[in-house]
């Protein structure tokens, strides 16, 4: 009979593959929280305090193309798969009043309201005037912002592929708890 055996240092060692990308996901989580404090720091310029970044997200999936959203569409754009979090940030617009529900069959669909355009149409002049003029007046940033655009896609897809085969395999073998941090 073999024993199991504690894995030797070597074999916990990452691989060049494994070092690159961890390099590009700590990357990619500073440039979110950078996105993030830029979204913030744009809807507060546009007069509009108080909501957060995932918020300022759904305000604008909502109003985007002048169509309104329902709660499944707004997870499905902005990729989150915790409805519960969309759920929330629409709680919130509804009570400051930048967007409003109406009832379509069984579900809700929201729609800006007129403060809630003039929230992200002033946030789309501050963004035109504070980030993409200044960012793309080197005339070669557009297409390598364009190439950026593709490749991040590949990555995200990737990422939920790989997201999906981990469930999967993780499927039948017994769970933790989850982890509770109230007492």
């Amino acid at each position: 009979m073999s024993e199991d055996k504690p894995p030797q240092p070597d074999e916990l060692a990452p691989s060049e593959a494994s070092l690159a990308l961890s390099a590009f996901e700590y990357t990619f989580i500073t440039l979110m929280f950078g996105f993030s404090r830029w979204a913030e720091a744009c809807m507060d310029a546009a007069n509009v305090y108080g909501l957060n970044a995932l918020d300022i997200f759904v305000l604008h999936s909502v109003n985007h193309r002048a169509r309104g959203r329902r709660l499944s569409e707004i997870c499905t754009v902005i990729n989150v798969g915790d409805s519960y979090l969309i759920a929330y940030s629409l709680k919130k617009l509804l009570a400051a009043g930048l967007i409003a529900a109406d009832r379509r069959g069984r579900e809700r669909h929201y729609t800006t309201t007129e403060q809630g355009d003039r929230a992200c149409a002033e946030y789309r002049r501050i963004r035109e005037e504070q980030l993409v003029k200044p960012f793309f007046s080197d005339p070669g940033l557009a297409e390598e912002s364009a190439r950026a655009t593709r490749f991040l896609s590949r990555i995200i897809a990737n990422y939920d592929q790989a997201g999906r085969a981990a469930t999967v395999a993780s499927m039948g073998s017994p769970k933790l708890p989850p982890l509770r941090t109230k007492r």
